[in-house]
């Protein structure tokens, strides 16, 4: 990540929410719809590391949840603070703004009066984040039955493994062609044996 222009040296991937909208459910309207994006829905959280793959999957979460929520109900950041460490220095993610800031956890400045150089470190962090971003895309492209909201309806199908069969398959699909990350970064993807195993 720091090799394509990232100011940080230690930040190893990126990690995100998405939102999948769904139909408007009968029962639990509420809690399944998402104020920001304006829709029924249910979320997932993701880690995208540079090789392409999706190393991280949780969810669905309701719509209405936040991704702080999303992150503390995961587990992630406790098991960053147990494993996320090369050679003794801490190794970290990086978020959007609605995460939190910590060792591990990384995400820009939000101050009103960004001086230049806080302006640079977002806009340098912001080139090589859009990778997570990129791999929602190709989800979405390659499983087009997943964007389609109507037929998408919570307790008359498996609304939220649908999702994550998808992205399973997406890796599957990463480590025999690669993707638009991995070429980002020239880092190939495992073989298909080995990420399976």
């Amino acid at each position: 990540v720091h090799h394509q222009g990232a100011p940080l040296s230690n930040c190893f991937g990126f990690i995100d929410g998405t939102v999948r909208g769904i139909a408007r459910p009968r029962e639990n309207q509420r809690v399944m719809f998402n104020g920001h994006k304006r829709l029924h829905s249910i979320k997932f959280q993701s880690v995208v590391i540079p090789n392409g793959l999706i190393a991280n999957l949780h969810g669905p979460f309701e719509g209405k949840r936040h991704d702080s929520t999303m992150l503390q109900e995961s587990g992630v950041l406790r098991d960053l603070r147990r494993i996320a460490f090369y050679n003794g220095d801490p190794l970290c993610l990086y978020g959007d703004p609605a995460y939190p800031l910590g060792v591990h956890l990384q995400a820009p400045f939000r101050n009103m009066h960004l001086t230049p150089e806080m302006g640079l470190y977002n806009h340098a962090m912001s080139e090589v984040r859009v990778a997570v971003e990129w791999l929602f895309g190709n989800i979405t492209n390659y499983f087009k039955f997943i964007d389609f909201k109507n037929q998408l309806r919570i307790n008359m199908s498996a609304v939220g493994k649908f999702y994550i069969v998808c992205a399973l398959l997406e890796n599957a699909h990463t480590c025999l062609y690669g993707n638009i990350v991995s070429d980002k970064f020239d880092i190939q993807p495992p073989s298909l044996p080995d990420y399976f195993r």
